[in-house]
């Protein structure tokens, strides 16, 4: 497990989530899955306390705690993607259930939010020419699911 890792709180829904999050990326697997061994706001003993699993690399526990606080969209899990493809196989799992939402982010049937944004976008971001950056963020303001062929034309049109 890493030093710092994102603990990630549901209402029973914690191992099924882990599960659905590490089926997604590649680097990803279910590290432990540790029960309740009392009763507890969130579960009674033998129910998934605690699950911690590695996402794309990364440390990640999954706690149930219970009914008492929700996820919003001020946190939110980024992926940056390769191309295209990568954005419609992620986007469509996740919006399964899910809501999507504007500019790349969509919140999954668990209530987590995510940004599935094409890794070219950073690069486009941090461009030294003003005009180019304006213009993509501009097209990007317009989309829901982030478009890579729009982007590009966005970034190239003079």
């Amino acid at each position: 497990m890493s030093k710092i890792a994102p603990c990630l709180w549901f209402d029973g829904k914690a191992e099924e989530a882990a599960r659905f999050y590490v089926s997604l990326l590649p680097d990803s697997r279910i590290d432990a899955v540790l029960p309740y061994t009392v009763e507890a706001p969130g579960g009674k003993p033998g129910d998934t306390m605690l699950v911690e699993f590695t996402l794309a690399g990364e440390s990640y526990m999954a706690l149930n705690g219970g009914p008492y606080f929700q996820f919003t969209p001020a946190m939110s899990l980024f992926v940056s993607c390769n191309d295209q493809a990568e954005i419609d196989r992620l986007w469509d799992a996740l919006c399964d259930g899910g809501t999507p939402m504007q500019c790349g982010w969509v919140t999954d049937r668990y209530g987590v939010s995510w940004q599935i944004v094409p890794a070219v976008l950073g690069v486009m971001m941090k461009d030294k020419n003003p005009a180019k950056v304006q213009r993509v963020t501009e097209a990007m303001l317009l989309m829901i699911k982030l478009d890579v062929d729009q982007l590009e034309k966005a970034y190239n049109d003079a």
